[in-house]
């Protein structure tokens, strides 16, 4: 349920990204979500990984501005509703969503999508109270 998020901020430069991915493959460090928000000058890229820790601190260690966020990483059924039940979940529950992305693969028939909520111990709290409790393969 909860992971924790990287989020890199980077320059909105073309080959950025590349050097991004390349310095991850180089330390052997699988990407299982992705997501980039961007503006003309500057972009978040936000990743979850398996060891969110070692990941920061590589980033950090080549010059990279990261930092950890805590977030709700659900599984639920891959069928057209599904995740509108869980946004439903929430609205009827006043928990704000401020983002969310998919995770790349999901398992079997689950599909794995990563929400930042304004409350994170609330929107726990209701997904597992709801049957939103597998936990994830990352």
């Amino acid at each position: 349920m909860k992971v924790t998020q990287i989020s890199v901020f980077m320059e909105n430069k073309n080959g950025r990204l590349a050097e991004i991915t390349k310095l991850l493959a180089s330390k052997k460090i699988s990407l299982r979500a992705v997501t980039i928000a961007d503006t003309a000058d500057f972009g978040i890229l936000r990743l979850i990984v398996k060891e969110p820790d070692r990941t920061r601190d590589v980033l950090l260690e080549a010059g990279f501005t990261a930092r950890e966020t805590d977030v709700l990483a659900v599984a639920m059924e891959d069928k057209p509703g599904a995740l509108a039940d869980v946004m439903e979940l929430f609205e009827k529950n006043n928990v704000n969503i401020e983002y969310l992305y998919s995770i790349l693969a999901g398992k079997g028939d689950k599909a794995d999508i990563v929400f930042r909520v304004e409350d994170l111990e609330r929107g726990q709290i209701l997904l597992k109270q709801n049957g939103y409790n597998r936990p994830l393969d990352l």
